[in-house]
């Protein structure tokens, strides 16, 4: 049984990382989801690509409850995801690294909850902290230890897609404090949190926001800084979980219960 994921995002789609892969097809009750499992030095891991086979998928059509909830079936209770995004912030530059701790949310048209009324009850997740510190931790100190260029913090704005923003939503999202932006960590670290999972986004730059840059932006650009840059991210993955401990008190998991004592008090 896998306690810890990988969710590979642009760019990693691979699970070659891994050894004895096998794939899995689980059926939730909110569609299907493609998962491979495979082991790391003794240990099982899941790997999910969230765009399918080719990047195939676009961001709002990601079945994002599906892709969770097969993860919690599977057993899974940390998850470290990756992701490409463009940079609002000067200091942080095409192929550094970001463990994102807060969120701006700009997604339009996704389904964001497991509950929404009925048996399942109406649920309001706290999200002060809505990636894991201790696994932002772990993967700090990994990244620092290998020499990456490494942001221990930046606030991540996450936007409908596919499109990319215009260079006017780009400066309002700077006023706002917005340090990167990307366009699938939510609902993806909100359900995370709903399903108790502790979850972290590892956030590599691949350009520099519109209008910020001197370019105008194109998808093959994101492409080929993380071409350049996948080897450092597979190496900053694999030698972190080592030192991910699924063991360990978490608030991540502690809001799960809290969610479940909620939910049996509303049937009783």
């Amino acid at each position: 049984m896998p306690r810890i994921a990988v969710i590979g995002g642009t760019g990693v789609y691979d699970p070659g990382i891994l050894d004895n892969v096998t794939e899995k097809t689980v059926d939730t009750r909110f569609g299907l989801a493609r998962v491979a499992v495979g082991s790391y030095r003794g240990q099982e891991v899941a790997f999910l690509a969230r765009h399918g086979a080719g990047h195939s998928l676009p961001p709002h059509l990601i079945n994002y409850r599906a892709n969770i909830e097969a993860l919690r079936a599977l057993g899974v209770q940390r998850v470290v995801a990756t992701a490409a995004v463009g940079s609002l912030n000067p200091l942080m530059r095409p192929g550094d690294f970001v463990l994102v701790d807060q969120f701006l949310d700009f997604t339009k048209q996704r389904s964001a909850t497991f509950y929404e009324g009925g048996e399942e009850g109406v649920v309001h997740c706290d999200m002060t902290h809505p990636y894991c510190p201790h696994l932002r931790e772990v993967l700090y100190r990994i990244g620092t230890d290998i020499g990456l260029k490494l942001h221990r913090e930046g606030i991540y704005v996450c936007t409908e897609g596919p499109r990319f923003e215009t260079a006017a939503e780009i400066r309002m999202f700077r006023m706002l404090g917005g340090d990167v932006v990307g366009m699938t960590s939510v609902p993806e670290c909100v359900l995370a949190r709903e399903a108790g999972m502790c979850y972290a986004t590892v956030a590599m730059v691949t350009n520099m926001a519109a209008g910020i840059g001197a370019d105008r932006l194109t998808h093959s650009e994101v492409l080929e800084v993380m071409a350049a840059n996948v080897s450092k991210l597979s190496r900053l993955l694999m030698e972190s979980l080592e030192f991910i401990d699924v063991t360990a008190e978490c608030e991540c998991g502690g809001i799960r219960q809290e969610i479940e004592r909620l939910r049996e008090r509303k049937k009783g």
